[in-house]
């Protein structure tokens, strides 16, 4: 752990550089090395194609990402990261933010002890 997942409606595809705000958000998750271990983060999207938004009447989109993490952190450490990470989707989507109706949305999934299951051996990696 950490995964962030990124949900986002498939009529901003053209323009929302998704690749370069996954390496924007690893980059974030990194420097939080203290807090999470390099081995363990994922990063992804998913574009969605079938959604309604609002009233239907506008070409609305929206950008909804989970953080999702293991347990032991604490309440400061969340906020920290979670502040980070919102504000980086927040500069990633400024200038289309400024020109077209968009949601953007971010939430923390915290799984709970004993009830999460890994088998991960890319640690030993970062462990040399």
């Amino acid at each position: 752990m950490p995964h962030f997942i990124i949900e986002y409606s498939d009529n901003i595809k053209a323009e929302a550089e998704m690749p370069y705000l996954l390496k924007k958000i690893n980059d974030v998750l990194i420097s939080c090395n203290n807090i999470f271990p390099i081995g363990g983060i994922r990063s992804r999207t998913i574009e969605v194609h079938d959604y309604y938004i609002a009233d239907g009447e506008e070409d609305d989109a929206f950008v909804h990402a989970t953080l999702k993490i293991g347990s032991g952190r604490s309440k400061k450490e969340k906020k920290e990261v979670c502040d980070k990470l919102f504000q980086v989707m927040k500069d990633h989507f400024a200038d289309m933010y400024s020109k077209r109706y968009l949601a953007l949305s971010m939430e923390l999934i915290e799984f709970s002890d004993g009830m999460n299951y890994k088998h991960n051996n890319i640690h030993s990696r970062f462990k040399k």
